[in-house]
């Protein structure tokens, strides 16, 4: 083998490595999405209704079908994470879009915490967020 043919097969190879790095970064990954409240405030009562968009932070679209399969509201940033209220998941109305029903008996900080897996994704996303519940 000539030096010439040495050199343009290294290159090959060299090509071929780098065009598969690149393409396996640009597959995304659990950490690429996240749950925003659609609302920062809440208005607190019996049936208070939480409505959260997943989002796919690579290209800001809302990612539908996900499943949700732990959640918990809690008043963590007001110091009181052991006062939890019950919280259950309403059909959505809007794709990307996940709501829940909540009883949010007083005015205050609150948190929602989410476990849920997204369809194609290895992993499970796991969110906090913090939200106001006014009168």
């Amino acid at each position: 083998m000539t030096f010439l043919a040495m050199k343009t097969t290294a290159a090959a190879v060299l090509i071929a490595i780098a065009s598969t790095g690149l393409s396996s970064k640009a597959r995304a990954g659990i950490e690429d999405y996240e749950f925003q409240l659609v609302q920062p405030e809440i208005k607190q009562g019996s049936a208070a209704e939480i409505a959260v968009r997943l989002v796919d932070r690579r290209s800001g679209k809302s990612v539908p079908d996900a499943v949700i399969f732990a959640q918990r509201v809690d008043m963590a940033p007001d110091g009181m994470e052991m006062m939890a209220a019950p919280i259950e998941a309403l059909p959505s109305t809007e794709a990307g879009v996940y709501r829940f029903k909540a009883q949010i008996p007083m005015a205050g900080g609150w948190r929602l915490s989410l476990a849920a897996k997204v369809q194609g994704e290895t992993g499970t996303l796991e969110n906090k967020l913090v939200f106001k519940a006014i009168p």
